[in-house]
């Protein structure tokens, strides 16, 4: 028995939300506060010949009757699709076609060769790369009465932190929101953090 990789090709029947993402927190033991995310697999098909020759019928007979069973036509197998990201699929292995092909001529000098070659489609994903970053914990906006190009000055600031604050991605936690009102001419400095004076 032997198999060969015929092709792969990209299945857009099973096109999955390019701009979805799975998510996974980490452990505190290995990186704490930061979250995993990957972007959506893509579809292919894999499609393989599996071979099984033998010298006589009955011999190649047994090997495909131990095969065929399994398929109706497909055959699915639970893997464990990515691991880093604890991902589990069911993998569908589809039996296309099967044939069979007997070189015996009638010569008794030849080899005889009896050959049944059967045509099986996977239908698997691909995944793209794990990117790891740190999990937002404050969102905080500053609210003017005009555009940039008229140099407003801030009117509200509103701010929103997990409750507890020491909650991670993977606890259910609510939200504190704090809204504050101002009527000085500071703005949020970035690289600080700190509120300045405009110094225009």
């Amino acid at each position: 028995m032997g198999f060969e990789i015929q092709d792969l090709a990209y299945d857009p029947s099973r096109k999955l939300n390019r701009v979805q993402k799975f998510k996974k927190t980490k452990s505190s033991a290995d990186a704490s506060g930061k979250i995993d995310s990957q972007f959506m697999p893509v579809p292919y098909n894999l499609n393989i010949q599996l071979y099984a020759m033998a010298k006589q019928s009955d011999d190649a007979l047994q090997m495909v009757e131990q095969i065929l069973p399994y398929f109706q036509p497909d055959y699915t197998l639970t893997i464990k699709d990515m691991e880093d990201m604890g991902i589990a699929r069911d993998i569908p292995i589809v039996l296309n076609s099967i044939n069979y092909e007997d070189s015996y001529r009638g010569d008794y000098a030849e080899r005889r060769a009896i050959m049944y070659t059967l045509d099986f489609t996977t239908k698997f994903y691909l995944y793209g790369p794990v990117t790891s970053s740190k999990v937002i914990k404050t969102v905080q906006v500053d609210q003017y009465t005009d555009l940039p190009s008229t140099a407003p000055k801030r009117e509200q600031r509103y701010t929103v932190t997990p409750n507890p604050t020491t909650a991670t991605a993977d606890d259910d936690f609510g939200f504190n929101e704090t809204t504050s009102f101002y009527q000085d001419a500071q703005n949020y400095d970035e690289e600080s953090g700190e509120d300045k004076l405009n110094q225009d």
